[in-house]
């Protein structure tokens, strides 16, 4: 896939942008707090509509500004989003249409983001890992987007009969939310099975000898079984942990409770992992994320490098650059504070300076 015209207004502390990116894509140098992130950060909210650091959308307006907007021209299509403070209203177009469902133009721009940040997959809780698998198969199974939604409504609206004390009315939100689980679950389960053989590849290929890991965990603290996520076994979970959700006034069972462990020799990477296994694994999540997104939508996406290359020297440099290109052989947006820190299989891409949230080609 390519990125080929990219405009940004107000987002984050960038005013206003029109750009041209080259075909091969384009390096970004400039110091931390000027910009560099922000920019990677506005052609990925085009990919699923939101941030990719979790912010809100109102946080992503430049200060004093009424709202922000960003577009792009990804292959044959043009994606646009804007948000407006004073209505809180998200307006998101392909093509010139408005679409009545984001699903409908998530994933018409592709792109995997690889940060220094991302260690957090590994060595954070398992809401970091939940939330790139919902990313992943947001991106790649364009049903999974709207069963999620349906899935969190349903939770939302049990949780709060549940503060209220009333079990009757958490029971009504008991069918929606197992038909979403039934779904939610099966597929990310699937996923897993599909890949959990090419992670011990991909950790192998960095440099880790030890056999690594990729495995989904209920939040009951097992594994499942194959049958146990139809529809009918959640609601009977949800009726077994009634009374316990009302004493804690939340929804104990449920996919929002689930992991995705990751294990090195048997041991789990979150507790016992070095930063650099740690490192190692989110960097073979990412390529993972690419090879998905490459086998479901026909497409390699666009490589975003937000820093990665500082604390290498030449030689893991290159291999890891290697390996990345295997999986995303093609544009490649990258983000650093100085010429020194990219990698020299990288230097014939143009070269851009950002200051103060302004660009100089």
């Amino acid at each position: 896939m390519r990125l080929s015209q990219l405009t940004v207004r107000q987002f984050r502390n960038l005013a206003s942008l029109d750009l041209e990116i080259p075909e091969p894509g384009v390096v970004i140098i400039g110091e931390n707090g000027q910009g560099t992130t922000n920019f990677l950060e506005a052609i990925y909210y085009l990919v699923l509509f939101r941030s990719l650091r979790g912010a809100k959308d109102r946080e992503l307006v430049r200060f004093g500004e009424p709202g922000f907007f960003v577009a792009a021209v990804a292959g044959a299509h043009r994606v646009t989003a804007g948000y407006e403070t004073a209505t809180r209203r998200k307006k998101v177009t392909l093509d010139g249409s408005e679409v009545s469902k984001l699903s409908e133009a998530v994933g018409t721009l592709l792109a995997v983001p690889f940060s220094p940040a991302d260690v957090s997959l590994v060595g954070g809780g398992p809401s970091a890992r939940r939330r790139y698998l919902d990313v992943v198969l947001s991106v790649s199974e364009p049903p999974y987007l709207g069963r999620l939604t349906e899935l969190k409504t349903a939770l939302k609206q049990r949780n709060a009969a549940l503060r209220r004390g009333r079990p009757e009315e958490a029971r009504a939100f008991d069918g929606p939310f197992a038909r979403a689980a039934e779904y939610v679950t099966a597929t990310r389960r699937r996923w897993v099975e599909r890949w959990h053989e090419r992670f011990g590849e991909l950790c192998r290929a960095l440099g880790e000898p030890s056999a690594a890991g990729l495995r989904y965990r209920t939040g009951e603290g097992t594994d499942g079984t194959e049958g146990t996520d139809d529809a009918d076994a959640w609601c009977r979970r949800l009726g077994a942990r009634m009374e316990r959700d009302l004493r804690q006034g939340v929804t104990t069972v449920g996919p929002h409770r689930d992991d995705l462990r990751l294990s090195l020799a048997g041991r789990d990477l979150r507790i016992y992992g070095s930063a650099g296994q740690q490192r190692t694994a989110a960097i073979a999540l990412r390529v993972i994320e690419a090879e998905t997104l490459a086998a479901t939508r026909g497409a390699a996406p666009i490589a975003l490098y937000d820093d990665v290359f500082a604390e290498l020297d030449e030689n893991r440099q290159a291999r890891l650059l290697e390996l990345i290109r295997e999986a995303l052989p093609g544009q490649a947006i990258v983000a650093a504070p100085r010429d020194s820190e990219v990698p020299a299989a990288l230097f014939d891409r143009p070269r851009w300076q950002v200051a103060g949230g302004r660009l100089d080609g």
